[in-house]
């Protein structure tokens, strides 16, 4: 009697070791990965670790460059080294939101929002190791890039988008 409950528990102990290990592969691709501060350049730029999510690796890169800049102009960056400018560039509550459809156009695929990242930063061997992360729907990649944030508040100024007192 003692061997039978013995056996069934290490099978039990087996099968949820297994769904466990199972279960991880599929929510990796939901985690949410923020973008973190890799420094600042003295012309105000910021070099950050951005994260995109595509169906494949050309579409999570173009949305690591969306994030990186949708973080500066909204949220700030808050991880990573403490150089980054923590406050973001537009800190008024709702502005996307009330300014829906020019942020729309500005994020679409080609749009405004390459203007102010570039992959410069990223050295050759960041390029063949990138960080990515991959289940069966989907490809996260991560991504140096850098944010040129002073570029980025003077449109938003000259599109009226952020008032200057």
């Amino acid at each position: 009697m003692k061997k039978i409950a013995i056996l069934s528990s290490i099978l039990m102990s087996t099968f949820l070791f297994c769904s466990a290990q199972r279960q991880q592969k599929k929510t990796a691709a939901f985690y949410e990965y923020k973008s973190e501060c890799m420094g600042v350049e003295l012309d105000g730029s910021q070099t950050l670790k951005a994260w995109g999510n595509g169906r494949n690796r050309a579409d999570a890169c173009e949305q690591a460059k969306k994030n990186a800049v949708r973080d500066v102009l909204f949220k700030g960056i808050n991880e990573g080294k403490s150089d980054c400018n923590v406050k973001p560039v537009l800190f008024e509550v709702n502005v996307q939101e009330k300014n829906e459809d020019y942020f729309n156009k500005f994020f679409t695929d080609g749009g405004d929002y390459k203007d102010f990242v570039n992959v410069k930063d990223e050295k050759f061997l960041d390029k063949i190791s990138r960080d990515k992360k991959k289940t069966k729907e989907s490809v996260t990649h991560g991504l140096i890039v850098r944010v040129l944030r002073a570029e980025l508040k003077q449109k938003m100024i000259k599109d009226g988008i952020l008032k200057t007192n």
